[in-house]
C-alpha cells in the first residue's frame, strides 16, 4: 500500500518570534513532518507544546541560546536521533533521525559565512567551508536511504540567485562555495529535488532580505534552502514545492518553507 509523507524545511529565524506563523503554516498545510533551523533556543525553552496539539509528538531537538539551533517536529515516530557537531565547537547545527521504515532524516543548518569571501580575511567564511569539508567527509559513509534538508546558505546554480553577475562574488554565491556545494552533492550522488522538478534555466528562490521594503516587487531572491535524496529516493518523491506566499505574512521569515510529497 502506498503512503504519501510530506517533509518539509523552514529557516525560521527564531522559533518562539514566530511560533504563530509555524502554526498557520502546519494547520494549512500539515505535512507530516517540519525540519526546522535557526530556531534560537535552547532544548528545554522550546515551545512543544503547541505542536503536540497539532499532532506532532514526535520531536528531536537541537538547541543553544540565542544562535542556530535545529529541530525535527513529526507525526511520525522518529527513532535513532543524532545530533552530530561536525566543527566540534558547540554549535547546534544538525540534528538527524529514522523513520518506522528505515528511512533518514538529516536537518542541518550551514554557517552563513559572514561578509566576505575570504577565509585569511574573515574566519566565518573559514568556518563555512570547512563544515562542508566536514559533510563531504561523513556524506561518504551514507548508505541509507536518506533525505538531506536544511539551509545550505549557498545558492548554486545562475537562476538560484537575482543576478549571477551582481552576486558572483558575494557570499552564498561564489565559486569556491559552489565547487564545494558540488563536490558534496557529488560524493553520495544526492539529488536535488527542487531543480529536478523545476529546470535550472527557471527563477527559483528561498530567500529574500529583508532590507526590501516589498519583496516580492524587487524579487532580490536566492535559493539557500534545498532538500536532497540518494539516489534510491529518487523515484519515490513525487513533487516538490517552496511556498513563496510565507514570505509575504505578518513578521515573517526571510526564509520560506520548500516541501516535498514522497510516495513510499
Amino acid at each position: 500500500m502506498t503512503q504519501k509523507i510530506q517533509i518539509a524545511s523552514w529557516n525560521i529565524n527564531s522559533i518562539r518570534a514566530r511560533i504563530e506563523l509555524v502554526e498557520k503554516f502546519l494547520i494549512e498545510y500539515q505535512p507530516d513532518i517540519l525540519c526546522l533551523q535557526e530556531t534560537k533556543v535552547v532544548d528545554d525553552l522550546f515551545p512543544s507544546a503547541p505542536f503536540r496539539m497539532l499532532g506532532y509528538n514526535h520531536q528531536a531537538l537541537h538547541g543553544q541560546p540565542m544562535h542556530h539551533g535545529v529541530a525535527i517536529l513529526s507525526k511520525l515516530p522518529l527513532r535513532d536521533i543524532r545530533r552530530h557537531d561536525w566543527q566540534q565547537n558547540g554549535e547546534a547545527r544538525h540534528v538527524g533521525a529514522s523513520l518506522a521504515n528505515g528511512m533518514r532524516v538529516e536537518n542541518v543548518y550551514v554557517p552563513a559565512g559572514g561578509d566576505i569571501p575570504d577565509a585569511e580575511e574573515n574566519p566565518k567564511f573559514g568556518q563555512k567551508l570547512n563544515f562542508i569539508n566536514q559533510m563531504i567527509a561523513w556524506s561518504q559513509d551514507v548508505e541509507t536511504p536518506t533525505i538531506l534538508t536544511g539551509d545550505f546558505n549557498i545558492a548554486p546554480l545562475e537562476h538560484d540567485v537575482w543576478s549571477h553577475k551582481q552576486l558572483a562574488n558575494v557570499v552564498s554565491h561564489t565559486q569556491i562555495e559552489i565547487d564545494l556545494l558540488n563536490k558534496l552533492q557529488g560524493t553520495g550522488n544526492w539529488v536535488d529535488l527542487a531543480r529536478h522538478f523545476t529546470p535550472a534555466e527557471e527563477k527559483l528562490y528561498t530567500w529574500w532580505s529583508y532590507r526590501a521594503r516589498d519583496y516580492a516587487a524587487s524579487n532580490r531572491g536566492r535559493r539557500l534552502d534545498h532538500m536532497w535524496v540518494t539516489p534510491n529516493l529518487l523515484e519515490k518523491a513525487a513533487s516538490h514545492q517552496v511556498h513563496v506566499t510565507c514570505r509575504g505574512w505578518a513578521k515573517p521569515s526571510d526564509h520560506v518553507p520548500i516541501v516535498t510529497t514522497f510516495s513510499l
